[in-house]
């Protein structure tokens, strides 16, 4: 969440020239609506549940560059989709980063509604545990998007010769 996903996301596919695919605006598309609406009027069981399976339905394509939301990645059964059916992209932020983006990003997530920095950093170091899984890493702390872009086609290309993907 707000570590550049989207952005940087939009850049790799066209370098690649991939579709890009946001989770997170499919979904708002879908329901007209920002995430946060869908959050109040529907509730998060019903955006998770609609997270999940447009996840599942564009890991299955392949050849995309899909972001999926922070809070995606914390349920085991898309962990495990995405795990076994694309190269998954850790965008590491530290704290400190990340923290000075909180003003950016808190109205569109409702996740940060009414939390103290305290209860944002405890969330953010508990996401941290379950992102460990993944393929490729790439530390973002003062990278611009096209330099992080760039990295993770580096590492992409390292990765396809160490393991014939």
């Amino acid at each position: 969440m707000g570590a550049g996903k989207t952005t940087v996301g939009k850049i790799l596919a066209e370098k690649l020239n991939r579709e890009f695919i946001d989770i997170d605006e499919e979904i708002e598309n879908e329901f007209n609506l920002p995430v946060s609406q869908i959050f109040k009027q529907y509730g998060e069981s019903t955006f998770r549940s609609k997270e999940k399976s447009l996840i599942t339905e564009k890991c299955n394509l392949g050849r995309q560059i899909i972001s999926v939301g922070g809070g995606a990645f914390l349920q085991e059964e898309i962990r495990k989709i995405c795990l076994s059916t694309c190269t998954v992209i850790f965008l590491d932020i530290s704290w400190e980063c990340w923290k000075g983006r909180i003003s950016l990003i808190i109205d569109s997530r409702p996740v940060l509604q009414g939390k103290s920095l305290e209860e944002m950093e405890e969330l953010f170091y508990k996401r941290q545990e379950v992102y460990v899984q993944h393929h490729v890493k790439i530390q973002t702390d003062y990278k611009g998007p096209e330099e992080a872009a760039d990295e993770i086609i580096d590492l992409l290309k390292l990765v396809e010769k160490g393991n014939g993907l």
